[in-house]
C-alpha cells in the first residue's frame, strides 16, 4: 500500500431512456482481475508538470519572457474548448439565487415506476448535496457553494431546518459514524462529535486532517466511512485536463482520528459520490470525465476499486476508460488502466450513487446502485438530470441500467438537478436537488400522508 506523502497526494445496454430517448447508450465492461501498471514516461515538459492545471502552481517558477501583451487565462471550466461558434454559449448552470419555494418545485413533472410516490421532504435549503441520516433520523444536508451544513429533523410531526455550520470551504463531503458528523472540505476534514445532541447549539468542527491541496477546481469531495472504519475521500483533479500532481486525481483513506493518510487508487479525475457494494464490501464509485473533447465523448464511468493501492482508473491518460486522451494518452493504451464496470452517458456528470439495502421498494431493488446524474451543460442537447437504477450480476459486474426518476428536463431546461441519496429507516428514498435547494422523499405503496414543514 503506498502511503501519501507527508505533503501531499452486457456488451451494450439498451439505451437509457433517461431523459428520456436523448441519453446515450452506457457500455457496460467487465473488469480485469488485474491492472497492469502504466508504462514508464518521457520526462514531462514544463507546460504540463504536475499541477500544472489550472488553479494549481506548477512544480517550477520559470521567469515569464517578456510580451508587451497580457493574456487572461480562462477559467478552469473552460480549458481545453474549442475556439468554435457552436460552443461558445456552452458554460456550466447556475442555480437560482435563492431556493424554490416548495409549492414552486416540479413534483408533478417528475416521473417514477408505476407505483412509487414522490413529495418534498424539506425545502428552503439552499445549495443542497449531500445527505446522511443518523440513528436517530436527523437528515444532514451539505452545500458546495454556500459554506454551510444543515440538519432536517423532525419535531412533533413538523420538519425543522437548522443550519449548524457555516464559514466552510465547500463541505460537500459529509459522513455519519458512531454519533460523529465529519466534514469534507476542500482543504481539510472535520469533526463534530455527538453531533445529534448539539443542534439547538451547534459546535464549531475539529479539524482532523488538512494535508490536502487548497485548488478550488474539482476540490469538493466526498466522504464515506468504509467497513474498514476508515474515511475515504477524493482528491480530485485541479483541472479540465492536465498531467495531476502526485497529491490529485486519487482515493485517500484516514483513520477516524486523522492519522495513516494512504493512498488507494489513482488516476481518477471526480468523484462525486461513492458507495460500498453490501455483500462484497469493495468500493464504487461514479467518476466525471474530461469535457471538450466531443459532445458524445467520453462517457462518464462507474468504477469499483478491487485492489486498494494498486488501481488506476487512467486520468489524463485514458478517457472513459476508451479512449486515449489526445494530449496526454501518448504512448499508452487504455487497457493499462483499470476498467469501468459501466459507462453512464458523455457528460451527464454521475454524482451520487447508493447500493439500496431496504425493504419498501421491491425486491428487484434489493442491491441494486442508484446512481444520480447532474445533467450535462457542456452539450448542445442536455441529457443526464435523472435517476438510474444499475442492476448487478452475482459477480458485481453491471447486469443492466435502467431509468427510474426524469423530468429534471423540461423543454430543454433544467427544472431540477438531482445530487446524492440516502435511505430513511424504512426503506424509502432521500433525493437532494442542489438547483430548487430541496430534499424529495419517494416512497412505494400507498402515497405517503404529507409532513407540514418549517424553519
Amino acid at each position: 500500500m503506498r502511503a501519501a506523502r507527508s505533503r501531499p497526494r452486457n456488451l451494450l445496454l439498451a439505451a437509457l431512456a433517461a431523459g428520456v430517448a436523448a441519453t446515450a447508450v452506457p457500455a457496460i465492461a467487465q473488469q480485469p482481475n488485474a491492472n497492469p501498471a502504466p508504462s514508464a514516461q518521457p520526462p514531462v515538459a514544463p507546460s504540463a508538470q504536475p499541477g500544472a492545471g489550472p488553479g494549481s502552481q506548477p512544480l517550477t517558477s520559470p521567469t515569464p519572457a517578456p510580451s508587451t501583451q497580457t493574456s487572461t487565462a480562462p477559467p478552469p471550466w473552460a480549458q481545453g474548448r474549442p475556439d468554435t461558434p457552436a460552443v461558445a454559449n456552452l458554460a456550466p448552470v447556475a442555480p437560482p439565487p435563492i431556493p424554490t419555494p416548495a409549492d414552486k418545485l416540479p413534483v408533478a413533472k417528475l416521473k417514477l415506476p408505476r407505483g412509487f410516490n414522490l413529495e418534498v421532504y424539506a425545502a428552503g435549503l439552499t445549495n443542497a448535496r449531500s445527505l446522511r441520516v443518523d440513528d436517530k433520523s436527523n437528515v444532514y444536508v451539505s452545500t458546495r457553494l454556500l459554506g454551510r451544513v444543515y440538519a432536517v429533523s423532525d419535531k412533533n410531526g413538523k420538519k425543522e431546518v437548522k443550519t449548524i455550520a457555516t464559514g466552510l470551504n465547500s463541505p460537500n463531503g459529509i459522513a455519519l459514524h458512531n454519533g460523529t458528523l465529519y466534514i469534507a472540505e476542500i482543504n481539510k476534514i472535520s469533526k463534530i462529535d455527538n453531533v445529534a445532541d448539539a443542534l439547538d447549539n451547534p459546535l464549531k468542527p475539529t479539524v482532523i486532517y488538512d494535508d490536502l491541496p487548497s485548488d478550488a477546481p474539482h476540490g469538493w469531495k466526498f466522504l464515506t466511512v468504509g467497513p474498514d472504519n476508515k474515511l475515504y475521500f477524493n482528491v480530485g483533479a485541479p483541472c479540465n485536463i492536465c498531467m495531476p500532481s502526485d497529491r490529485h486525481a486519487q482515493i485517500r483513506r484516514i483513520n477516524l482520528d486523522g492519522t495513516g493518510a494512504e493512498v488507494v487508487a489513482r488516476g481518477v479525475r471526480q468523484i462525486v459520490g461513492f458507495d460500498w457494494h453490501p455483500m462484497m464490501k469493495v468500493l464504487y464509485f461514479t467518476e466525471n470525465q474530461r469535457d471538450w473533447l466531443s459532445e458524445d465523448q467520453p462517457q462518464d464511468k462507474l468504477n469499483r476499486l478491487l485492489h486498494p493501492g494498486q488501481d488506476n482508473f487512467g486520468f489524463p491518460y485514458c478517457d472513459g476508460g476508451d479512449i486515449p486522451d489526445p494530449q496526454y494518452g501518448w504512448g499508452h493504451s487504455c487497457d493499462e488502466f483499470t476498467k469501468p464496470i459501466a459507462q453512464l452517458g458523455p457528460h451527464t456528470a454521475p454524482l451520487g450513487m447508493r447500493f439500496y439495502t431496504g425493504k419498501m421498494f421491491p425486491k428487484d431493488y434489493r442491491n441494486a446502485i442508484f446512481i444520480a446524474r447532474h445533467g450535462s451543460w457542456n452539450r448542445s442537447k442536455k441529457i443526464g438530470a435523472d435517476v438510474v437504477v444499475a442492476r448487478l450480476n452475482p459477480d458485481g459486474t453491471v447486469k443492466s441500467i435502467e431509468p427510474f426518476m426524469t423530468g429534471f428536463i423540461q423543454d430543454a431546461n433544467y427544472v431540477g438537478r438531482p445530487v446524492d441519496m440516502e435511505w430513511l429507516k424504512d426503506g424509502s428514498m432521500l433525493l437532494s436537488d442542489d438547483y430548487n435547494g430541496a430534499v424529495y422523499r419517494i416512497t412505494y405503496g400507498p402515497p405517503p400522508q404529507q409532513v407540514s414543514m418549517r424553519h
